[in-house]
């Protein structure tokens, strides 16, 4: 096989992949649940490559995210379920349905129609999600799902969080300001500092999650992305700490035989630095 612009080559190549007799052993192992970590993994590498401004790793991340795609949908096809251009049909169904002040008749175009159309073709969605689940004999209800559980599960931590409080705040459910939340925020603190205090291992789990909830919701309320504003944080901790590591180097030291006095004295003039 050669290398090609055509969706339809690279659809080739994973059947191929995943040919029985001559294919890959590896890829022909894999199923949904084990190729799903590599899925949000190319996500994460896209947005990495983003965030650097590199456009040719951009270009490459996005073709292994594509990847991801054809082989979910190479292995949907294997179970008789659905295809590549099953998905495709899917999410351009999807796109204009959801945009008739784009794709619709002189009406649905105007500006005032445009205004809260989406949660509420979202809404007709969910409607006709349940017909379709009754349909094929399954339990309406999805499993008796609630109002917060269309939220992944599989999102990061910190994303989900910030999805679950903004959709309970949709009907509602939320702090009025800000302020508030720092009482919280104090208050999750003391309860993790007792559950500190009695050792109780369960507990404190418990409670240092209740605090990162808290001060996501702090985050929310600030507009601010908790996921954005820790990803700033680790970049400047890296960036700081490299410093260290440079002017230890330049010393004739190492982190290894540093000590931590030592460290911490260039961590400030890497403050001031960076």
């Amino acid at each position: 096989m050669t290398p090609s612009k055509d969706i339809s080559h690279l659809i080739e190549i994973m059947a191929a992949l995943r040919a029985p007799k001559t294919g890959c052993p590896w890829d022909i192992e894999q199923d949904f649940s084990t190729i799903a970590p590599y899925t949000i993994e190319e996500a994460y590498e896209v947005a990495d490559a983003i965030a650097r401004g590199d456009l040719d790793d951009l270009r490459d991340e996005l073709g292994d995210l594509l990847l991801q795609v054809v082989y979910h949908a190479q292995i949907a096809q294997e179970a008789g379920e659905f295809a590549f251009p099953d998905v495709v049909q899917a999410i351009t169904t999807k796109m204009i349905r959801r945009h008739p002040h784009v794709f619709g008749d002189e009406k649905a175009r105007s500006a005032g129609m445009a205004k809260g159309m989406w949660e509420k073709i979202k809404a007709q969605e969910k409607v006709e999600k349940r017909q379709a689940r009754l349909a094929r004999g399954l339990d309406p209800e999805d499993n008796g799902k609630g109002f917060l559980d269309s939220v992944p599960v599989a999102l990061p931590a910190l994303t989900r969080a910030l999805k679950l409080q903004e959709k309970a705040a949709r009907v509602g459910f939320d702090w009025s300001e800000a302020a508030p939340i720092l009482d919280k925020i104090e208050e999750e603190i003391g309860e993790l500092r007792e559950a500190l205090a009695k050792g109780e291992t369960a507990s404190i789990k418990d409670e240092f999650g209740d605090m990162l909830f808290a001060v996501v919701n702090l985050g929310r309320h600030l507009k601010l992305d908790s996921e954005a504003a820790l990803s700033g944080t680790n970049e400047k901790f890296r960036s700081r700490f490299h410093y260290v590591e440079q002017a230890l180097e330049k010393s004739g030291g190492s982190l290894e035989e540093a000590s931590l006095e030592e460290m911490e004295a260039l961590w400030q003039e890497a403050k001031t630095a960076r």
